[in-house]
């Protein structure tokens, strides 16, 4: 995708009848990524975001020619408000008695907190799949304590998008929606000197380190190396296409997605074991 052609002002469509209506935040290092699914005429919202992006998210799910009603699911892979702050107005504006609110049952614990009206399901009680009317399917695994204890990830069997949440995710003043990384960053030193490398200083001589930003956020957020680790042989095992994070940028070249993949799960200085060696 040519970043100087996408408008981040509507929904861009990422895969076949995949979408993010995120809010591109000039003014924030942490960026937003709410994705909607649309099959035929039904669709499902994942991450739908917080509560002060409600009214852009809505009125890009509007834009793509789809009434709110048309929203049978949503889905919350952890419970931040920065996911799940906007789910009452989600409930009243699709106004269906039958709308599925669906976590892992360690986060429905913190999401009802949110005012939530409708049935909250646990990906355990529909074995870890969700079907459109069509057949069509997404598959949920588990990643426990990355960050949350009911932390998973949506695997999307048709377009083989992977919907990661946190993971994946980045924290940084240069953000586009999608990123592709220079082929000296697969040669990167970091993979081989861990925690010894220096990461504030690019040895091929680049001004900016989009693995710096990726790997800090990790660092920050993530609860432990073992969590994270275990996180990234979960995601190996998944015949992705294209990682699509809550946070950060769109990963979509098997080479990128596979290295930052590797990385990660060599990362050090995670969590508790930042403060903790």
């Amino acid at each position: 995708m040519e970043q100087q052609l996408l408008d981040y002002n509507r929904a861009i469509s990422i895969a076949e009848g995949t979408y993010w209506i995120g809010f591109h935040d000039v003014q924030s290092g942490l960026h937003c990524n709410p994705y909607l699914i649309l099959d035929g005429n039904e669709a499902v919202v994942i991450d739908a975001g917080s509560r002060p992006d409600f009214s852009t998210v809505m009125m890009k799910i509007l834009e793509i020619g789809i009434d709110a009603s048309s929203i049978s699911a949503l889905i919350y892979q952890h419970y931040d408000p920065d996911l799940c702050g906007s789910v009452a107005h989600f409930e009243d504006i699709i106004d269906r008695a039958d709308l599925k609110i669906i976590s892992d049952k360690e986060n429905n614990m913190f999401i009802r907190h949110y005012a939530v009206s409708s049935r909250l399901i646990s990906i355990d009680s529909i074995d870890h799949a969700f079907k459109f009317s069509s057949g069509r399917k997404l598959q949920f695994f588990n990643t426990p304590y990355s960050h949350c204890p009911g932390s998973f990830v949506t695997y999307d069997t048709k377009t083989r998008v992977l919907f990661t949440s946190d993971l994946f995710g980045s924290y940084g003043a240069h953000w586009d929606l999608f990123l592709s990384l220079s082929p000296e960053c697969h040669t990167c030193q970091y993979l081989e000197m861990g925690s010894k490398m220096d990461l504030e200083r690019c040895v091929r001589g680049k001004t900016y380190c989009p693995i710096r930003d990726i790997f800090r956020f990790h660092q920050m957020i993530m609860t432990s190396e073992k969590a994270l680790g275990y996180a990234m042989q979960i995601i190996q095992k998944i015949p992705v296409a294209m990682i699509a994070p809550q946070h950060g940028s769109v990963l979509s070249d098997p080479r990128d997605i596979r290295f930052v993949t590797q990385s990660l799960a060599l990362l050090k200085g995670v969590g508790i074991d930042r403060i903790i060696p």
